[in-house]
């Protein structure tokens, strides 16, 4: 029996504006051959935004895959697979909130989906914010609002807040910086 995984082919079944979508060949340890599907993505970073009273910045918006409005922290995609991270966080961060930050300091690194796509985010923390104006795709729509932790984490154990890179942000920041 073989001990490794082998890759055969990756075909591109279909490319997408944030994802690639692509069907593997894969050689199982026990021989067999399988199909599996990978989501190819360019990556994205977010930021926890902090103001001066302790108080998260969140956005809400509408997501069409829940086809709901959630709160997250803002994020985005990177211009490009080499656009360094926390300029990343920046650029969505005076995007979506119209906030400016001082500071931004490299909070943790996830992998949302880790059995079919390869998409890693890049959490930062973000301080010495200055408020300015909203700079918004013409297909966002986003309210901002500041919270404070004790209520997020409500929101998270209550079910309100899913979505993982905000609930990630949310605890690592509660644990780094608020212990």
């Amino acid at each position: 029996m073989m001990e490794e995984f082998q890759r055969l082919s990756r075909d591109l079944v279909q490319k997408g504006a944030i994802i690639d979508y692509y069907q593997d060949t894969i050689k199982v340890p026990n021989g067999n051959i399988v199909k599996w599907d990978f989501i190819k993505h360019k990556g994205a970073a977010a930021v926890v935004p902090v103001d001066d009273k302790g108080r998260l910045i969140m956005v809400r918006q509408y997501r069409n895959a829940l086809d709901r409005y959630t709160l997250e922290i803002p994020a985005g995609g990177l211009n490009g697979e080499n656009e360094p991270t926390d300029q990343a966080a920046l650029r969505e961060l005076t995007e979506e909130t119209g906030y400016h930050a001082e500071k931004i300091e490299l909070l943790l690194r996830i992998r949302t989906t880790v059995a079919f796509c390869n998409e890693k985010i890049d959490i930062y923390v973000a301080t010495g914010l200055t408020p300015g104006k909203q700079h918004l795709d013409e297909d966002e729509f986003v309210t901002v609002k500041a919270y404070d932790l004790d209520e997020l984490i409500s929101m998270i154990l209550d079910g309100t807040i899913e979505d993982s890179k905000t609930v990630s942000a949310i605890l690592a920041y509660k644990e780094k910086y608020v212990r």
